[in-house]
């Protein structure tokens, strides 16, 4: 009863937090992280003690989840490079050299348990980061990057620290063996891809059966431990593995019905929005007693947060001495890849012109133009997010910690030396790094002064593809062979009304774009004044449906169906009044 009341009260606090932090315009998780360490040092209250087991495995796999399953996989892609650069060799990078300072400081701590520790404080944080990010408007090509990384650098600091820890194993029995830990190193990460993607494969096979939105999202949220649990049993990371059933998932979603896709993208948000803030309101609820912990005969608190300030300022001079030459990296290649993808294309012009007959050649020569059209879209879109320094400062500082550090570093051998303050070194390393970098975030982009992506562009890039469906969608009205289900004649009123409502996205999308300098981006017009009449409708319709339902004149399942057909009604007027983003 006392757990259940917990979670009530953390949920609540939870919400509140978060609808007064956009008021103040600070992030959630920062807000939280305080709010949980004011609780802590609340004198009588009950110390808050989470098994790392349920953040690692009951937490963790559905928050990566959710997070791969609304990374794009053609950004993820795009930025491959830079994400497999800051989620892979700078975890490592900074996992050995704070392990190797912690090390010479600490005259009891092995090079190995140095080197976990190293790996726990190293990876960033995907919440903290990219909530700021999207709330101050980076360009998406930083959010990606951002993205990517906090999906991909767990699973690397993972993965490293249990290398970590059966590489000191061996030592303490004379068995270690350089090569083997590499060996393991690779079988975790090769057998966590086969696993997730088959997972994943497996997934969207299975849900595309169902026609029931409600199974369909319930299976999805037990995708992430299937993914997970196995992949961990064979010795391998988990992590990857539900980060790459995600992304396949995502990547598949066409294939869904749009009532699927709609219910697994506000569940999950919701979820998603419960469990990301929830773990940083437990973060800082545990830090009194981690302090308390702490045995002062080996090592004080005092030293062991000295020891964590001193790990943060080497993991941000680190980031940061990376991430210049990483930009460097980038652009040179980026123009080899505009190099090859120029070469490319001028291959593809000529061999749209040669004619053989052959449907060998013709399936072969189609398959390179469409690989030479996506390096050409690849190229021209990465050249138009171009990473500049100003970029690169932003992606320097984000270089915050989380729950995961904290989790992680509670998963260390009891046994090993300064086992308590080494806990207490993490957790000040992901604190400092939440309230400094995290604070100081939004400061530093308005003094970068650099700019998201141009909504007006975007307004013309929406409005032009919905005229590209919009046309497909005619033409299929047009098509000679089309014929009703039942083979009756089609009406011509009835056909106008489809091509009226075909046109009406892309029309009021073009009004957007084109009166951009207003409010909302439209001005009084035909399609604003459709909306607004349609809106009263509804208004005086959903009155009369609340009439019936508080009279009974009608059976439950009869006013369930008609309120809806008015939600669904009215979630369309709200896209289109919002030009189809996602508030």
């Amino acid at each position: 009863m006392d757990y259940a009341l917990v979670a009530v009260l953390g949920v609540v606090v939870v919400v509140v937090t978060a609808a007064f932090s956009r008021r103040l315009g600070v992030a959630a998780p920062l807000l939280l992280v305080l709010v949980g360490i004011g609780y802590s040092y609340i004198p009588g209250v009950p110390q808050i003690e989470v098994e790392p087991d349920i953040i690692l495995m009951g937490v963790l796999p559905p928050l990566l989840y959710a997070a791969a399953i609304n990374v794009p996989v053609v950004d993820f892609r795009r930025n491959f490079a830079s994400i497999s650069a800051l989620s892979v060799v700078l975890v490592v990078v900074s996992a050995l050299t704070t392990g190797f300072v912690l090390f010479l400081l600490l005259d009891r701590l092995d090079l190995g348990a140095a080197i976990a520790l190293g790996a726990v404080i190293s990876p960033t944080d995907v919440v903290a980061a990219t909530s700021i990010a999207k709330r101050l408007g980076l360009p998406p090509r930083l959010v990606s990057i951002l993205e990517g990384e906090g999906l991909v650098n767990d699973a690397t600091a993972l993965v490293m620290l249990r290398t970590a820890i059966a590489a000191t194993a061996l030592a303490a029995s004379g068995a270690f063996n350089g090569w083997t830990v590499l060996a393991d190193f690779g079988y975790a990460v090769a057998v966590a891809l086969a696993i997730g993607v088959l997972v994943g494969v497996v997934a969207v096979f299975v849900r595309r059966k169902l026609n029931e939105p409600v199974l369909d999202t319930a299976i999805s949220f037990a995708v992430p431990f299937i993914a997970y649990i196995p992949a961990e049993e064979l010795h391998a990371s988990g992590v990857i593995a539900v980060v790459a059933a995600g992304l396949y998932s995502g990547h598949s979603s066409a294939h869904f019905s749009p009532q699927s896709r709609i219910s697994e993208r506000f569940n999950w948000r919701t979820l998603q929005f419960v469990l990301e803030n929830g773990v940083f309101l437990l973060m800082g609820a545990q830090l009194a007693g981690i302090v308390g912990e702490v045995h002062a005969d080996e090592l004080s608190a005092d030293l062991a947060v000295y020891l964590g300030l001193l790990a943060t300022a080497i993991l941000i001079v680190v980031r940061f001495i990376f991430v210049w030459p990483l930009l460097l990296v980038v652009r040179r290649t980026e123009r080899r890849a505009s190099e090859r993808a120029s070469r490319a294309g001028a291959l593809a012009e000529r061999l749209r012109s040669i004619t053989i007959g052959s449907e060998r050649f013709e399936r072969r020569r189609d398959r390179f133009v469409r690989s030479a059209d996506r390096r050409q879209n690849d190229v021209a879109q990465l050249r138009e997010e171009g990473l500049d320094a100003r970029g690169t400062l932003i992606v320097g500082w984000a270089g915050m910690r989380g729950v995961v550090t904290l989790a992680a570093a509670q998963s260390l051998p009891r046994d090993t030396p300064y086992y308590e303050q080494l806990v207490l070194i993490a957790f000040t390393v992901a604190i400092t790094t939440l309230l400094l970098q995290g604070g100081t975030l939004p400061l530093v982009i308005r003094l970068s002064r650099i700019r998201g992506a141009d909504r007006a562009a975007d307004r013309r890039e929406l409005a032009e593809l919905l005229d590209d469906m919009a046309a497909a969608g005619i033409r299929s009205l047009e098509n000679p062979d089309f014929a009703l289900p039942g083979g009756q004649e089609v009406d011509w009123a009835v056909l106008e009304r489809v091509r009226h409502d075909t046109l009406l996205a892309s029309q009021a999308a073009w009004e957007r774009a084109e009166h951009a300098d207003a409010d909302d981006g439209i001005l009084e017009s035909p399609h604003q004044q459709y909306r607004a009449l349609r809106r009263e409708v509804l208004i005086a319709e959903r009155g009369v449906l609340l009439e019936a339902r508080s009279q009974g004149s009608y059976p439950s399942r009869i006013l369930m169906r008609a309120e809806a057909l008015l939600d669904l009604e009215e979630s369309r007027l709200q896209q289109m009044d919002t030009g189809g983003r996602v508030e």
